[in-house]
């Protein structure tokens, strides 16, 4: 008996483990980008960020998932830490969603759900059926692992040792809270620590009283994931994990002295269904938490920013500020995290491209320095950011999020490779200009600052449209360029008229102006294939044809473009 029923624990945890895996991966698929989004901008008010916690841990089916991604996020300074608090607790909400169909016996038809969930995977042509099929399947198995467990667990309850062993931990509360702590952060989820205590309970082997302990267990131990992730982290990321065990603990603490008071309540709501009284008692200790702390998150906020104040260190300025490896396994979010070092990366090299007019006009040494420190600085994180990219790519994801991986990949090619042209080209002309002694006509240098006034332009409007995601920009970048090709042309053709009339500074520094002009065109090509890749992502095509129709603003382009 007790090797069949150890047996079918192990399989049964396992199918339940698989299925919350799958379910909440194809869940994720669905959500897509839109995690990220919701994470991010409706967190402002402190009600909505309760219930945006808890929709996206019924999405993720994991408060300690949710908690993982809020470390990510707040390190990467996408929220900050009081933002966060509001959505910690209603993560914790958001757990009980499954109690509470665990106490409905859902279990029962498992093997109906996990049946539908397949033919929809088998039968489905596009990859939106499959990923809700996913859904179902990873839904049913959860259950139907929880029903494995239940029905090799109720031999047990006539085993002497069994009910002995039980009756030792109900006796001792801590050592109940303990265990529970330990086995919830070793299987990396309360949901399946707290069926399996519905189950115990539901089965007669364990009192209410004693479950309340075990419950106050899974949601202390439920918060340790997340602590551990965010050690290394930044100070934020820490206090958010910290925020996450503080509240657990802290209503442990306040409920303790009031169990026996608390499992009377919860059998008088709801008599003879020791599966309910379980989950319900789970549901009233996180709605208390949330109730008893949302009111007082700014403050709470302060005291956090107290006990972990920030480090006395200046990070490396090369180091990516916004890469999390934790959150690869969210797609959609780690996607959002390498624009995001992706706009870094742009905002460095603009920088270095609004410094080549001075460096020409006077040159200055340091400024050189002050380049090359960002090129090598870009070049880095750029080989950070791909190698991001790569692993996102070789995680399960769907076809929109691979083309934006792919064309993120190439943007942040096409900008390390304009610091390659200011270091390789601008830089080297300009001290060939300056160790020659040479200089450009007046009509030379206006004519070279007017066409790095046209790249800083067309780069101006190619990193609106990468940071707005807007194709109407991309496709004005793309126009822009055919106007800097004709430029080019033009300013060549001026200078060899200029050569024909001759003139010492046009000859001394010919070959210099038309490699600068070059470098210049070279630089505006690199810009124009960001806008193709903009325009290329399967995530605003939609977008492109309506703005390049109407306008960002919806009022009628003239001249625009027709069917």
């Amino acid at each position: 008996m007790w090797l069949e029923a150890t047996l079918g624990l192990m399989g049964g945890m396992g199918l339940l483990l698989y299925g919350m895996y799958i379910m909440s991966e194809g869940l994720q698929k669905i959500a897509g980008q839109k995690l990220r989004t919701v994470m991010s901008t409706l967190t402002q008010n402190r009600f909505i960020g309760l219930l945006v916690g808890a929709v996206v841990t019924v999405i993720l089916q994991s408060s300690t998932a949710t908690t993982v991604i809020l470390v990510g996020l707040t390190s990467a300074s996408i929220i900050t830490l009081r933002q966060t608090l509001a959505v910690i607790l209603g993560a914790d909400i958001g757990t009980t969603i499954t109690a509470q169909l665990i106490a409905l016996k859902v279990t029962e038809i498992a093997l109906p759900i996990v049946g539908i969930g397949a033919t929809i995977i088998f039968f489905g042509k596009t990859g939106k059926y499959k990923r809700i099929g996913q859904a179902i399947t990873g839904f049913g198995l959860l259950f139907l692992g929880l029903k494995i467990m239940s029905d090799v667990m109720y031999p047990l309850r006539d085993d002497p040792f069994f009910t002995n062993a039980l009756m030792q931990i109900s006796d001792r509360p801590v050592l109940a809270i303990l265990l529970a702590a330990i086995f919830t952060f070793l299987v990396h989820s309360s949901a399946a620590t707290i069926g399996i205590i519905m189950l115990l309970a539901m089965q007669g082997l364990v009192p209410l009283v004693s479950a309340v302990f075990l419950l106050f267990g899974a949601n202390i131990g439920t918060s340790f994931t997340a602590l551990i992730s965010s050690l290394g982290s930044t100070r934020e990321a820490q206090r958010v994990a910290t925020a996450h065990l503080l509240f657990k603990l802290v209503g442990v603490l306040i409920f303790l002295p009031f169990v026996s008071p608390f499992a009377n309540l919860v059998t008088w709501i709801t008599p003879n269904s020791p599966g309910f009284q379980v989950a319900n008692v789970h549901t009233i200790f996180n709605v208390a938490i949330a109730l008893m702390f949302l009111p007082f998150t700014a403050q709470f906020a302060k005291f956090l920013e107290y006990i972990i104040p920030e480090k006395d260190m200046t990070v490396k300025e090369f180091k990516p500020r916004y890469l999390d490896d934790t959150l690869i396994s969210s797609p959609s979010i780690a996607i959002g995290l390498a624009t995001k070092e992706i706009i870094r990366v742009s905002d460095n090299v603009t920088e270095m491209v609004r410094k080549c007019d001075q460096l020409f006009k006077e040159y200055n040494p340091e400024m050189v320095e002050e380049l090359l420190n960002k090129e090598e600085k870009v070049d880095q994180l750029s080989e950070n950011i791909n190698k991001y990219l790569t692993k996102i790519m070789r995680q399960s994801i769907s076809r929109d999020d691979f083309n934006r991986c792919m064309g993120l990949v190439h943007i942040v090619k096409d900008y390390e490779h304009i610091g390659d042209v200011i270091e390789k080209n601008i830089v080297y002309l300009a001290e060939s200009k300056y160790a020659n002694n040479a200089d450009f006509t007046p009509e030379g240098h206006r004519e070279i600052t007017v066409m790095l006034q046209r790249i800083i332009e067309l780069m101006t409007v190619v990193n609106t449209a990468f940071v707005s995601n807007s194709c109407y920009m991309a496709e004005k970048a793309k126009m822009m360029q055919d106007d800097i090709i004709d430029l080019e042309f033009r300013l060549r053709m001026s200078h060899f008229a200029r050569m024909q009339k001759g003139g010492k500074e046009v000859e001394n520094t010919s070959s210099i102006f038309l490699d600068i002009i070059n470098s210049y065109l070279r630089i505006g090509e690199h810009l124009s294939n960001i806008a193709m890749a903009l325009t290329d992502e399967v995530s605003c095509t939609w977008h492109a044809e309506v703005e390049l129709i109407y306008g960002p603003d919806n009022s009628i382009e003239t001249g625009g473009l027709t069917k």
